[in-house]
């Protein structure tokens, strides 16, 4: 017995986007940016999609599924080179190929983001979200020596500076968690200095002694910074950044490359604008005093 059962002619919206895999708010959206053309409608006015809306419909799933934008179908589609056959390959080559290079920035994050959770796994703290760059420049670290402030100071610095800045700065973090005499010295300066509160006046004895004793730890970890050689490890850094990082000509490009800040970020000068620092005046006066300490000391000077 034959069976009496016959397909459609035309189908409701939810029906077409069953059938295509899709949704019907997708389908409208392919309306109203001409991707698809709009049916006739019925007299329920409402759309009803025949064989050719539905073969066209299927072609833009599996274009989009592809990866390719949606106006580049459009456009595909507008100029003719993108039809039903299976043979129009050929007139989307360019859309292709930029595709495919989406595709490979894709993996290469991709592959970035990996490396960062199987550092953050290896090493048991955030510190596997920072750079490679930054990371490997620690990784020779007791256990437990780095701790979350430090971490909190070199993720600022690498959103501001990049990871070349930031893994000079690491330098600072060696010396301190492999000599614990320079460590608690850092810690009683830190602890007086936020002391500094904003009760505290700029012309305040205090901070001019806490000045000097400021200037006088940091001279103190310079010294040892170069008796142990951490400051060729830093000249060295600088060439393994070259050599990875060639310079282009382009200026801003080269500021990127040149591990000042990463691509697509503000520049070091409007980040540190934009960046909070909770000091108080004479906390900032302090500051100012052991720099132009510094200054003094210099050779240049």
């Amino acid at each position: 017995m034959h069976s009496s059962f016959k397909p459609p002619r035309q189908v409701k919206i939810g029906d077409a986007a069953a059938f295509a895999g899709t949704t019907p708010r997708a389908i409208r959206h392919y309306h109203e940016i001409g991707l698809l053309p709009e049916p006739e409608r019925g007299g329920d006015d409402r759309r009803r999609y025949g064989y050719e809306d539905m073969i066209r419909l299927l072609w833009i799933r599996k274009m989009a599924d592809a990866g390719i934008a949606l106006d580049d179908i459009r456009d595909a589609f507008t100029t003719g080179t993108a039809s039903a056959g299976a043979d129009s390959e050929d007139g989307i080559e360019d859309t292709l190929e930029r595709l495919e290079e989406t595709l490979a920035e894709q993996e290469a994050e991709l592959r970035r983001q990996r490396a960062a959770v199987q550092r953050m796994r290896t090493e048991g703290s955030r510190m596997g979200l920072l750079s490679d760059f930054v990371t490997n420049r620690l990784k020779n670290l007791p256990e437990g020596s780095l701790r979350q402030a430090d971490l909190d100071t070199l993720l600022v610095t690498e959103r501001i500076f990049g990871p070349l800045g930031a893994a000079v700065q690491a330098t600072r973090f060696i010396a301190l968690a492999t000599h614990p005499a320079l460590r608690e010295d850092s810690d009683r300066i830190d602890v007086a200095e936020e002391a500094l509160d904003d009760s505290v006046p700029v012309d305040d004895p205090r901070v001019t002694q806490l000045a000097i004793e400021r200037h006088t730890f940091e001279s103190a970890l310079q010294a040892v910074i170069e008796e142990s050689g951490l400051d060729e490890d830093d000249d060295a850094l600088f060439d393994a950044w070259d050599a990875l990082h060639p310079e282009p000509a382009d200026d801003d490009e080269a500021d990127i490359r040149s591990g000042r800040r990463e691509a697509g970020s503000m520049s070091a000068f409007e980040a540190i604008g934009k960046m909070p620092y909770d000091a108080s005046p004479a906390q900032w006066r302090c500051m100012e005093l052991a720099i132009e300490l510094s200054a003094q000391d210099s050779p240049s000077t």
